[in-house]
């Protein structure tokens, strides 16, 4: 193989895609390493989602594309695609990268080590508060090594990987949550495979293979403080959105943001900006992008949950959240749910086996059997959790040899209400009546969008109307979810109501569950009210009220 004496966009589109597959292979490597909540909870699924939406700016491009072409890709694909705070950081070194590319030709050695310079200075620059030993770390490595050695296109990727790869080892000296986690920094392990991927494409060099999971050994010690050094604060939501506004208000929204939070990281220009928080003031996040522009796809992640569900995994072992970690009980549960907060939820009062379904997806009965088998139980209860499915419950008990009862929930809330009077040591039949009764005595709501004309005893409703459901049917329409919602609660709501249970679907927001507690303050102050992140799609909103 004759090796290049400088990079031509189709070996950087070869990179690129390198860099890709091996994302894809290492993810959850990455995502092992990781043993905190900050930067990102699952570092390397957000860099690979990031390469991901740069993949697909470059498929549609021809062979003989132009570098300005593909630099464009890349620039842009990496902005709008950018997920958590390693991607967004990802994002900008990409950027930076690519910024002084030709327009047409190649890339000479001296100009791909002023290009890794610059990349590690903007994504310095997008950090509002740096901290040595994690990525940006490498990143300023693999710079330096590429300045050192840039007599040949060759030396220069292998010493910028070299370094790279000497700074990644050096990281748990930099920072004690990683030395006392026995592990060097995930997002660093992301994007020393950038380097990993250039030196196949130039040099020839083999790929690097990821590692057994089971191999990755994380010593981490619950009862000590994890907050890192550097003085990133232990925050509790990831807050991230792109945000159209005029780059004169930037300045502006950035000294707002450090007031709000940490692990703050802002790429983009030119009227468009890739943002991203730790806070515990999701409101205020979104209230400094409303006052410099226009935010769109709001994400927001509940760190504290990436953290349970983090150690789920890391107790049973690297394997599913599923496996058991406890003997079986007299009486095992299994549940119907749909979103994954949902699944923790269920699981965090005793459920033993989840089955994925909903309104849109009924599982089979061969599903439920097998769950029912899985549980290790001689006595089952089963929550359907929707009436569409409690036909295919009730057959399981004839199917299998275990003792199975079915508690007819025709709701996530009213499964929800149920499992708060399991008792794993009493029987089916126990637990069937308790269960049964507590389930019936929460009334339940749902908020969802409307797929087809139709007249309802609500009025009429049109496609794109958002409606709101209860046992009775529609029971709200409104062109708003939050006006949906509280019309749906103030008929749901009544004098001897207690307690609210709100959980937050695709489609909900922290903007329109502020505004649905507000009215709740208004309208209903002696209501208590819980709000869970369920994750569950096409229903923003489910509501319980006992």
């Amino acid at each position: 193989m004759t090796l290049p004496t400088a990079l031509s966009a189709g070996q950087l589109r070869t990179a690129i895609a390198t860099y890709a597959d091996l994302l894809r292979s290492h993810k959850e490597v990455i995502n092992r390493l990781n043993v905190y909540p900050v930067p990102d909870g699952d570092t390397g699924t957000n860099m690979a989602l990031t390469i991901e939406s740069v993949t697909a700016e470059l498929d549609p491009l021809n062979d003989n594309a132009s570098m300005a072409d593909v630099c464009r890709a890349i620039a842009h694909g990496s902005l709008m695609g950018a997920r958590g705070n390693s991607g967004v950081i990802l994002s900008q070194m990409l950027r930076g990268l690519v910024a002084k590319f030709p327009a047409d030709g190649t890339v000479a050695p001296e100009l791909l080590a002023e290009s890794l310079e610059h990349a590690d200075v903007l994504a310095r620059q997008a950090v509002v508060r740096i901290v040595e030993g994690t990525m940006l770390s490498i990143a300023r490595a693999a710079a330096e090594g590429a300045r050192a050695h840039c007599e040949t296109l060759t030396a220069l990727v292998r010493s910028a990987r070299d370094r790279a790869k000497a700074a990644l080892d050096y990281t748990p000296e930099q920072l004690p949550v990683l030395k006392q986690a026995g592990v060097v920094d995930s997002g660093g392990t992301g994007l020393l495979l950038l380097y990993d991927a250039l030196c196949t494409v130039v040099a020839d060099d083999p790929l690097p293979v990821a590692p057994p999971i089971e191999s990755i050994d994380v010593h981490v010690h619950e009862e000590v403080d994890q907050r890192r050094a550097g003085n990133i604060a232990d925050l509790r939501y990831e807050v991230m959105y792109l945000l159209d506004a005029d780059d004169n208000r930037m300045h502006a929204f950035r000294e707002v943001w450090a007031g709000l939070g940490d692990s703050i990281v802002i790429v983009g220009g030119d009227g468009l900006y890739n943002c991203h928080i730790h806070t515990d003031d999701i409101g205020g996040a979104l209230e400094a992008a409303l006052d410099a522009g226009r935010p769109r796809d709001i994400r927001v992640t509940d760190l504290a949950e990436q953290v349970i569900e983090e150690r789920w995994v890391r107790e049973a072992g690297g394997g599913s959240a599923d496996e058991d970690l406890e003997p079986a009980p007299t009486t095992a549960v299994v549940a119907v749910v749909v979103g994954v907060g949902i699944g923790r939820i269920f699981k965090s009062l005793g459920v033993r086996r989840l089955v994925e379904g909903g309104q849109s997806m009924n599982p089979s009965t061969a599903d439920l059997v097998a769950a029912v088998l899985a549980s290790g139980s001689s006595q089952v209860v089963i929550l359907p959790n929707n009436k569409n499915i409690r036909a295919v419950a009730d057959q399981v008990d004839a199917l299998v040899e275990q003792s199975v009862m079915v508690v007819p929930t025709n709701s996530i809330v009213e499964g929800f209400a149920a499992l708060l009077e399991y008792d794993p040591d009493a029987s089916a039949l126990e637990n069937q009546s308790a269960m049964s009764l507590s389930a019936r005595n929460v009334v339940a709501g749902e908020v969802t969008r409307a797929v087809r004309d139709t007249i309802t005893d609500a009025g009429p409703v049109r496609v794109g109307d958002w409606i709101g459901l209860s046992a009775e049917g529609v029971l709200s329409i409104a062109d708003s979810i939050a006006a949906a919602s509280n019309r749906l609660l103030d008929r749901l709501i009544g004098p001897a109501h207690e307690l609210l249970t709100i959980i937050e679907g695709e489609g909900s927001s922290p903007a329109n569950t502020r505004r649905i507690t507000d009215f709740l303050a208004d309208e209903h102050p002696g209501l208590a009210v819980e709000v869970h992140h369920g994750g569950q799609p096409l229903y923003p909103y489910y509501f319980g009220i006992e």
